[in-house]
């Protein structure tokens, strides 16, 4: 499986199951299994929101906050955009 290493977001594509898997997210180590759709969902989000001042927080485990200032936010955005170009069934 392809290491994938993004300034925000690291993981592993699995080619055969067409999923990523988030291992690692800033500094924080995660397991967190992606399909293509949400990958895409979580790609239009941030871009609908990359100009906020403020930012974005995302939930870790259903409780724990990390917050992305807008530089991180279009880092992230990069980093998605490299993983979709590794995934099928994008449309």
């Amino acid at each position: 499986m392809p290491w994938i290493e993004g300034r925000i977001i690291s993981g592993e594509y699995d080619k055969e199951m067409n999923v990523f898997t988030i291992q690692k997210l800033k500094q924080f180590f995660v397991e967190s299994v992606l399909q293509p759709y949400q990958l895409q969902h979580l790609s239009d989000y941030l871009k609908n929101h990359q100009n906020e001042k403020e930012g974005q927080i995302l939930i870790l485990y259903d409780q724990m906050p990390v917050k992305l200032s807008q530089e991180e936010i279009k880092q992230f955005i990069a980093d998605l955009d490299e993983i979709q170009s590794h995934c099928k069934g994008f449309s």
